[in-house]
């Protein structure tokens, strides 16, 4: 039996102070819940009055909040939106192989593998020194242009080959981040249970790392979602091409406005899901300090 419980048979029962402390601090809640949401509704109330009010704002409603044009143009534009979600799906999963590939290389010691790391060098700083938009563009216009027997001219997936060359760059370096994060004393313990250096990079350093630069991974992975509409400069009809298209026949900027809600609709659940996990790593690695 603890010191902090009492006699065989007998239940705690918190004190009559401490039930007036949890009052105090359900009590304190609520007024911060309520002062939290009446400071928002204020500040919403403040900028929609303020928009509203403005002299051009009947013209901007037609423009681009039209509800008519957006019941016309959502068939076409969530259609194209799933052309969106195919290249996320598709490019993610390249793109870890890619950045944890020249992340590893990187990160070789072996005077053989020399040629290899330099290339990895190379890869990443050219290709993170390059805006994505041109890489697209290179890809999808400049690579059907070249005539090679057997590579593929649909510009869907030269668009997205571009994507993975683009963010697998960005990644390596979150990956290799990850990598030298992890302490020596690992790769160490690796050694004395026999394990090649191949085998502790697999089975111990690596893990650890992703672990470690899973939050922002996905941060990477949100941009990417978004980036997947630069697709539509080399006549990919995703969903910002299908919006583009809607609103040059009819003269109306709904269609973006639609394409925009989706994509917003797909970021904020990922944004949160890595707020989350940001933060159970966080109460993990402090041991519940961090609430």
């Amino acid at each position: 039996m603890s010191a902090a419980s009492g006699p065989v048979g007998e239940t705690w029962e918190p004190s009559v102070r401490e039930l007036e402390r949890r009052a105090v601090r359900r009590a304190r809640a609520r007024r911060d819940i309520l002062v939290a949401t009446g400071a928002l509704v204020v500040v919403l109330g403040l900028l929609v009055v303020g928009v509203t009010s403005a002299p051009g704002w009947p013209r901007v409603h037609q423009l681009f909040f039209n509800w008519g044009v957006v019941k016309g143009s959502f068939p076409h534009v969530i259609k194209g939106f799933g052309k969106n979600v195919v290249i996320f799906l598709v490019a993610e999963p390249c793109i870890l192989v890619v950045g944890a590939g020249v992340a590893v290389l990187r990160s070789t010691t072996a005077a053989v593998l020399l040629p290899f790391r330099v290339l990895a060098v190379v890869y990443a700083d050219v290709f993170r020194g390059i805006p994505t938009i041109l890489l697209v563009y290179l890809a999808g216009l400049g690579v059907p242009a070249l005539e090679l027997r057997g590579l593929t001219t649909n510009t869907l997936w030269l668009g997205t080959g571009a994507l993975v060359a683009s963010y697998g760059a960005y990644v390596s370096e979150v990956f290799r981040a990850g990598i030298v994060s992890i302490h020596p004393s690992q790769l160490a313990s690796a050694d004395t249970l026999g394990l090649s250096r191949w085998q502790s990079m697999v089975h111990v350093i690596l893990p650890q790392a992703t672990r470690r630069v899973a939050p922002p991974l996905l941060n990477d992975f949100i941009s990417l979602q978004k980036d997947s509409a630069l697709l539509s400069v080399i006549f990919v009809f995703e969903a910002m091409f299908s919006a583009q298209d809607y609103q040059n026949y009819h003269f109306n900027y709904t269609p973006l406005v639609v394409a925009a809600v989706l994509f917003i609709c797909l970021t904020i659940p990922l944004t949160r899901f890595t707020d989350w996990l940001g933060n159970r790593m966080l109460r993990r690695e402090f041991a519940g300090v961090v609430k």
